[in-house]
């Protein structure tokens, strides 16, 4: 059994509606539990129940919002390098294409490797050109199809290393999954 952690930050809503999306990616995933939890929801005590974790945040100014800077801030000190390991990945809103989001989602995933966590991309193209290699990205509201699917791919490809990589459940390996890849073309 996998636990899947979406930690998100959400002041206007985007960022929240992609984390639900995330979590009903990890959902489908047999034996994942999935928790979703805002910062003011959250604590040390989920990231130390977590095997994963999907980190999300509007894009402000380029970077991270506050609020979310703020969490990580004020975590116990006594916590680090009690959470090595685990695996994460990294997701965010912005207002336009272009905003910033790649380089949040850039800036979550190296908090998290500060925390020890295994980070990582996704190299599907879940739609013609499109991709959540850093993360999953949206600009404004998420209703876009495409950024469904790169939410939900997100999530469950959180779900699926985690179950590998530490639960050992090799069949849960994402080359061993069946879902439509969209080949890259250049």
């Amino acid at each position: 059994m996998s636990n899947i952690l979406v930690l998100y930050h959400s002041r206007g809503g985007n960022t929240k509606i992609m984390a639900n999306t995330i979590a009903a990616g990890a959902s489908e995933l047999e034996g994942t539990t999935v928790r979703v939890l805002s910062t003011d929801e959250a604590s040390f005590d989920d990231l130390k129940w977590c095997d994963g974790i999907a980190l999300g945040s509007p894009t402000n100014y380029g970077t991270i919002s506050g609020k979310m800077k703020c969490w990580w801030d004020e975590l116990p000190p006594s916590g680090w390098g009690s959470i090595d390991g685990k695996i994460g990945c990294a997701f965010s809103s912005s207002g336009a294409w272009g905003g910033g989001a790649e380089l949040t989602c850039m800036t979550l995933m190296t908090i998290l490797m500060n925390y020890g966590f295994l980070t990582f991309g996704v190299t599907d193209y879940v739609d013609q050109q499109f991709s959540p290699h850093y993360g999953s990205i949206s600009a404004s509201s998420p209703d876009e199809e495409r950024v469904q699917k790169s939410c939900h791919r997100l999530g469950r490809r959180l779900a699926e290393w985690a179950s590998t990589l530490i639960n050992g459940r090799q069949d849960h390996h994402p080359l061993k999954q069946d879902y439509k890849r969209f080949n890259h073309k250049e």
